[in-house]
């Protein structure tokens, strides 16, 4: 066989390899198809709409198969505008205020002044403080729960709450708890994990805590808004307050639907460093559990969700001034360089008024009695006989 027809064959193969090998579709983003659909009559679809929907807002940052971060181009702190032209930070105070959870932080630094953010122009220091300090990936979730209007479901600021809901009470909530390890995910389930760096929990450790009394836990959960779409082999989940915006994370699944070997947090291995770049995967984590939306007919028989909080209305205003010497916090922007100190503007001139001709006094006095109302006449005028 000659070179030319050794290489055809070999494209060939590499072809049919290609057409025939399951899970070799190219990853496509689910979301612009699922983001026009939050008044689905499907809850499942709606609650991937919803987080579909902030996704886009915050440009579509994710984290790959290999647990690398993707496209980040706004952070929870910043000011820098969301695709909605809203800052990032007062996006964030939505998710606190739609949930209504914001009262339920009352107690820290700033929540107080979030109430009323956004308002006007002023760009609320001691708010924007509360944004960065507090954990809000709960309040997203909660806020995309409320927007989707699922029955059932009742929000709050920490994972660990809404978890214990599903596992102590399943006929009442939306959720059922399962292991992540073997069940298969479907849109609008819950993938969470525990934040705990001393200790590996697990499907088995988180139920045993989920059934004492213990109260706390640092948790995490992402929203499966897709699995195995177009048959590629991946599920797409989205969280918010991942690397500080509203994240997509994909990751693999098996042939029959499980997540394939998921990224687990190990005892005892290296942090991610320059020395230990294998370690650098922002989706190893201890998963522990998978929270599966419970089909829809029993999902008809909870208690109807609770109406969305309303935040205040919001629209961009530009800015018509900036600032030389400008005081933090004011939310003006400052000038570019070399721009000159600002100047009181002068009132305009206002122009003379024509004189007006006066008539000469009649007379006048030099021996004057006060309040005669008689103008004294110049000096050296004679005194009249």
């Amino acid at each position: 066989m000659n070179p030319a027809s050794m290489l055809k064959l070999l494209l060939a193969c590499g072809l049919c390899w290609l057409l025939a090998a399951p899970g070799q579709a190219a990853a496509a983003d689910v979301c612009p198809l699922l983001r026009a659909q939050v008044d689905s009559p499907v809850v499942a679809t709606r609650i991937a709409a919803a987080a579909c929907e902030e996704h886009q807002l915050w440009y579509r940052p994710f984290i790959d198969t290999d647990g690398r971060l993707v496209g980040s181009r706004v952070r929870e702190a910043e000011a820098g505008l969301l695709a909605n032209g809203q800052p990032a930070w007062l996006r964030v105070v939505d998710y606190w205020r739609g949930s209504g959870l914001l009262g339920s932080a009352s107690a820290r630094p700033g929540a107080s002044d979030c109430a009323y953010a956004g308002m006007s122009q002023y760009a609320s220091p001691a708010c924007r403080a509360f944004v960065v300090d507090t954990p809000w990936s709960a309040a997203f979730v909660s806020w995309v729960m409320a927007r989707a209007r699922v029955p059932g479901f009742n929000g709050s600021a920490s994972h660990v709450r809404y978890v214990r809901d599903a596992y102590r009470d399943p006929a009442g909530n939306a959720y059922q708890v399962a292991n992540p390890v073997s069940a298969r995910p479907q849109p609008g389930d819950l993938l969470c994990y525990v934040r705990v760096a001393s200790r590996i929990y697990g499907f088995g450790g988180l139920a045993g805590l989920l059934s004492s009394n213990e109260s706390g836990l640092n948790m995490h959960c992402d929203i499966v808004v897709a699995a195995n779409p177009d048959n590629d082999g991946l599920a797409y989940l989205i969280g918010g307050n991942v690397l500080d915006g509203v994240t997509m994370r994909l990751l693999r699944l098996t042939p029959g639907g499980q997540f394939a070997d998921l990224p687990m947090r190990v005892p005892g291995a290296p942090e991610c460093s320059p020395d230990a770049p294998s370690s650098c995967d922002a989706s190893r984590q201890d998963w522990a559990v998978l929270l599966q939306l419970r089909p829809a007919p029993q999902l008809a028989q909870l208690a109807p969700a609770m109406p969305m909080a309303q935040s205040p209305a919001w629209s961009p205003q530009p800015s018509a001034q900036c600032c030389v010497n400008c005081v933090i916090g004011s939310g003006i922007p400052r000038c570019p360089a070399g721009t000159p100190m600002p100047t009181t503007p002068k009132p305009p001139a206002t122009p003379a008024a024509s004189p007006q001709p006066q008539a000469p006094p009649t007379k006048c006095c030099v021996d004057c009695i006060v309040g005669s109302g008689i103008p004294r006449c110049p000096a050296g005028t004679p005194a009249r006989p």
